[in-house]
Formats: structure tokens, sequence, C-alpha cells
């Protein structure tokens, strides 16, 4: 079993920056998938980067590509997500969500473990 506990969100003006982290206990995740999602209200959760184990693979939704990157660092089994040039749209609250293997998908239901999410709230 997994555990996985964001931390990082809060509220920020738009054009600030956040640095999320996920930290995984129970298992070592060094060889898992890793991937970020949000839900803003009245919306569907939707993908918003992904990491393979290496950290040679990574994926972004269209919406983030060029503010958002997502890194990890196994040693201390944690995820982060640093974005940058934050807008209104970007509030949500942010998952984290791990998969054993090493194919990274954009689809939540591909995905074993979350955690209970961190909100992120930018202002205009």
């Amino acid at each position: 079993q997994v555990q996985l506990v964001e931390s990082g969100g809060g509220l920020v003006q738009a054009g600030g920056s956040l640095r999320l982290s996920c930290a995984a206990s129970g298992r070592t995740v060094s060889s898992y998938t890793m991937g970020w999602f949000r839900q803003a209200p009245g919306k569907e959760r939707e993908f918003v980067a992904g990491i393979s184990w290496s950290g040679g693979n990574r994926a972004y939704a269209d919406s983030v590509k060029g503010r958002f990157t997502i890194s990890r660092d196994n040693a201390k089994n944690t995820v982060y997500l640093q974005m940058n040039s934050l807008k209104p749209e970007d509030t949500a609250v942010y998952y984290c969500a791990a998969r054993p293997s090493i194919v990274v998908v954009s689809r939540d239901n591909g995905y074993d473990y979350w955690g209970q999410g961190t909100q992120v709230t930018v202002s205009s």
C-alpha cells in the first residue's frame, strides 16, 4: 500500500509561483510513475503532469506546458510540481497519484493511489 501526502498549496497572486510536494510512504515509489491532477469546482478532475520512475519521460497538459515542471527525488520518495506564471484558471485542488508502471498516462483511472489533495488558489 502507498500513502501520498501533498503539501505546498496556498493563495498566490496571478503571475506568482508555488511548489507542490508529494511525499510517499508505505512503499518506495521509485519504480512507480507519478502524476499530478487537479479538480476545479464544478469541473472534472484533469491531468496536469506525469513523470516516469527515472524522470526520463514527462508529460504535461497543454494548458500548463512551459509554466509547470514535474520532477522527482527517488531518494526522498517525493515528487514535486513547480508552478510558475500562475493564472486564476489554475485554481483547483491538486492531487498526487501513483501508478505501478513505467508508462506515463493521462487518464485518472490509470493510477492506483491518490493523496487527499492540496488547495491552490490564484487571485487576479
